[in-house]
């Protein structure tokens, strides 16, 4: 079973690459449409029409598909001034229920967000903006991003709950524990390492 979870993440974080380049995407040619609106405001007072509207929408897109990359590198921000005092044990049952109860509030959003597609669908919304967008287009590709995290959420949940249960404390952390310093450390080290100095 822990074999096929590895699998699984595995393959969750191989696709949750190409979605965070291709949020990051949308969000710097969001920024780039509304940097060119602006200069034609300032400099010939005309505008492109819609550029506020679309960065919108790539915000929210780009954020959604970005939470499973940032879930599987526990990139999230976590106040951990009590944490780091705490006993292993306890830190790893703290994860796990961190793990629950995030998952359960993207879960109840991804419902949520389910329901506003269907109604915008069901009644062909369009937004009132003079690009006048169909709802749906936006709404579609925030809510696979959505539907993305909870696919990497699942296992990573279990996987650490099978760690848990077999005692492998170390397992939990790596999966689900907050970020140490000495991590962060290696990691920028091991970036700046790659960094080929210039000649």
């Amino acid at each position: 079973m822990t074999a096929l979870l590895d699998r699984w993440l595995g393959f969750a974080d191989r696709l949750s690459h190409y979605a965070i380049w291709a949020g990051g995407t949308l969000i710097l040619a969001s920024a780039f449409l509304v940097s060119v609106d602006v200069v034609l405001r300032k400099l010939l007072l005309v505008s492109l029409g819609g550029a506020d509207e679309l960065s919108g929408y790539a915000f929210a897109i780009g954020t959604t598909w970005a939470l499973a990359f940032t879930l599987l590198r526990r990139a999230n921000v976590r106040v951990d001034a009590l944490y780091i005092h705490l006993p292993q044990a306890f830190c790893a049952i703290l994860d796990i229920l961190a793990l629950i109860a995030f998952g359960g509030f993207l879960a109840l959003l991804t419902w949520q967000a389910w329901d506003v597609l269907d109604t915008s669908l069901a009644f062909q919304a369009r937004a009132t903006t003079p690009l006048a967008t169909p709802l749906w287009i936006p709404q579609s590709l925030w809510l696979i991003g959505l539907v993305f995290f909870l696919f990497t959420i699942l296992p990573l949940l279990l996987r650490s709950l099978f760690a848990l249960l077999g005692g492998d404390l170390v397992k939990v952390r790596s999966l689900a524990g907050a970020r140490t310093i000495e991590e962060d450390a290696a990691d920028e080290a091991a970036h700046t390492a790659t960094i080929k100095p210039q000649d």
